[in-house]
């Protein structure tokens, strides 16, 4: 074949083709305009000293802006550089670059050049197909194999599902980052929790087994019942109880966030703060559900399996029309190495093929079929995540907008619980009371103790749990996953 008209069959072959693609309409957001209202959407108070931009959203907040505390801060940038679930989210988007790219080079001819030397011994007898003896050809040839013209945009709609994949794959890679942001921040907080419900134990053991001490004394002396032994040694053996269970657990929480960092905890960390250090930022501006659509990788990510099962639709649909592929050659040939690049020597081959679909047996209709099916399902994918997405975000305000009344209240309940473990134990010391008002009094000032401990890392918890439902936790130090430029899905340009 001539290389002008070589090059002006490929012209045409690559700027040839339509998509039977469907247009690609966004579903309809499937929750309310508006977050909810009512008695426990109160109003948070006005901005802290790390007040957020009236302007910004809880994407735009970086998380070592959110979280103030230095020791968390340097966990989170470990546990980004090591951990493992997030390399595998990371390579798991290189995958599928690597798919998108296998798929999209079948937009364009495969060339590959081919040499060879063929020796040929023919039968003596005159059986074969060329004269008796032996023969040899040297040849060397370039071209392509069943090279597709896409008319009906079946590959164009194939590399466009893969692409969309991929940005689906990349999408859920950010939201692992964000996940494991949330997931370092609560182990922490639960690791101070821990540690602080651990210190009150060993200051109660302490108070307790001092008065445990002084009741078996004064029952050693005849003054005290067996009774009033046996309610100080229970309440001494509650304590050491308590005392073992919370060892046991601050040490699984440094595994746990051993486990995250992905290597064991570092000795050289920055001094961390307490658990009333955390100063997070409770006024988030959550902007409207709608905000939500680019801000949530769960979010996005489904709509770009929604994209895919889109162009998969094409693709089905374009199996009922014919397809046309090419294959064509061309180079030299000769019996002898020395004569190989003679003009004589040269040869070409160009072999159009058409296939037309007669009868499929109704494949080609079920194919489509599944694919209408599947995008169905991802339409319902797509939906319940933004439901999902909705619910998390008035969950968290929910929350946010009660509990700074329910720790008041609990702060309130711990010191009434001390001024009357106090009074009590006073009244006990003078002999005025038996020593169980003084043990009812030390197990409720023990309890709302612990109890206001719970509730600080509840509370915490949930600001972290609203900033990562508003998509925050991804802005710093985020990992590249290509800059590839991939297909235009409104168009057929690649």
């Amino acid at each position: 074949m001539k290389p002008a008209a070589f090059a002006a069959l490929m012209a045409t072959a690559l700027s040839t083709g339509c998509s039977l693609a469907p247009d690609y309409v966004r579903p309809d957001l499937p929750v309310p305009p508006a977050w909810p209202v009512g008695a426990a959407y109160q109003t948070v108070p006005p901005p802290n000293a790390h007040g957020a931009d009236p302007i910004a959203s809880g994407e735009t907040i970086g998380w070592r802006e959110f979280f103030t505390d230095p020791r968390l801060r340097a966990l989170i940038g470990i546990s980004l550089r090591n951990n493992r679930d997030l390399r595998i989210a990371t390579l798991n988007v290189a995958a599928a670059e690597a798919q998108y790219h296998v798929q999209r080079a079948n937009l364009f001819p495969l060339i590959a050049a081919t040499g060879a030397d063929t020796i040929e011994k023919m039968p003596d007898n005159g059986s074969g197909p060329g004269p008796p003896g032996t023969s040899r050809i040297y040849s060397l040839n370039a071209g392509f194999m069943s090279y597709e013209i896409d008319l009906f945009g079946r590959v164009r709609d194939l590399s466009r599902q893969a692409f969309e994949q991929y940005l689906g794959f990349a999408e859920s890679r950010r939201g692992a980052q964000i996940s494991l942001v949330a997931e370092v921040a609560n182990a922490y907080l639960t690791l101070l929790a821990d540690r602080e419900l651990l210190h009150i134990t060993q200051q109660t053991l302490a108070n307790q087994t001092s008065a445990y001490q002084l009741i078996k004394a004064t029952f050693d002396g005849g003054s005290a019942t067996a009774l009033a032994l046996r309610q100080a040694e229970t309440s001494v053996d509650t304590a050491r109880a308590n005392l073992a269970l919370y060892t046991r657990q601050l040490a699984q929480d440094e595994n746990a966030l051993a486990l995250l960092l992905g290597q064991p905890v570092p000795a050289d960390l920055p001094k961390g703060l307490g658990l009333d250090g955390q100063g997070l930022l409770a006024n988030l501006p959550v902007g409207l559900p709608s905000d939500l659509l680019v801000k949530r990788p769960d979010i996005s990510a489904a709509e770009h399996d929604l994209l895919a099962a889109n162009a998969n639709i094409g693709a089905a649909r374009a199996a009922f029309f014919p397809s046309i592929s090419l294959t064509a050659s061309g180079g030299l040939m000769s019996a002898s190495l020395g004569t190989l690049f003679a003009g004589s020597a040269a040869t070409w081959a160009f072999a159009p093929q058409i296939n037309i679909p007669i009868f499929t047996a109704g494949q080609n209709e079920a194919n489509l079929d599944l694919a209408k099916a599947r995008k169905n399902i991802y339409v319902a994918q797509y939906e319940k995540a933004i439901q999902t997405a909705f619910r998390e975000v008035a969950d968290s305000l929910a929350a946010r907008g009660t509990y700074l009344n329910q720790l008041a209240a609990q702060q309130a309940l711990v010191d009434a619980s001390a001024d009357s473990y106090r009074l009590s134990y006073m009244r006990f010391r003078a002999g005025v009371d038996s020593y169980l008002p003084t043990l009812d009094s030390q197990r409720a000032l023990y309890s709302g103790q612990q109890s206001l401990i719970t509730l600080k890392q509840a509370e915490l918890a949930n600001l972290i749990t609203l900033y990562k439902a508003l998509g925050g936790g991804w802005n710093e130090h985020t990992a590249s996953i290509g800059t590839q430029k991939g297909p235009d899905t409104n168009g057929m340009k690649f």
